[in-house]
């Protein structure tokens, strides 16, 4: 790729909000425990230097998220409840639940495994996969 190209399909934004589908393996570690977004490309933005501070109270959170490993348990109709109205809703379930696997699993740490195995079992394929790939790196890490 050229010097200052971007390849929009491996921003961390597109793939945990915009993407369908499974993330691209080798992308899920860079990923990190970016649940949702991440907007870096804000922070280091040289135009943003000069903007003063957003105080949109709209732009607020309006509640905690709480433990990323309960998500794993939201069927659709407490996805829709608890998301309906928000920003997190565009991922759709399965997206939601894609991330919290895939951050689980770069998160680290054996609290994970339960839900994660129970996330074996998820109607969507694509929740399977990454709660799969999750608990292989949960198991390969110390």
């Amino acid at each position: 790729m050229a010097p200052y190209v971007l390849d929009a399909r491996r921003c961390i934004s597109y793939l945990t909000i915009e993407h369908r589908g499974d993330v691209p393996a080798e992308l899920r570690a860079g990923v990190g425990e970016w649940l949702f977004g991440c907007d870096v490309c804000q922070d280091v933005c040289p135009w943003n230097r000069k903007a003063e501070p957003g105080h949109e109270p709209a732009l607020e959170p309006s509640a905690e998220l709480g433990p990323v490993e309960a998500l794993l348990d939201l069927d659709d109709q407490a996805f829709r409840a608890r998301f309906r109205g928000t920003a997190l809703a565009r991922t759709k379930r399965a997206g939601l639940l894609r991330n919290a696997a895939i951050v689980l699993g770069n998160r680290g740490g054996q609290s994970a495994a339960g839900p994660l195995t129970r996330a074996l079992e998820d109607r969507d394929d694509v929740v399977r996969r990454a709660a799969a790939w999750a608990l292989e790196r949960l198991a390969s890490t110390p």
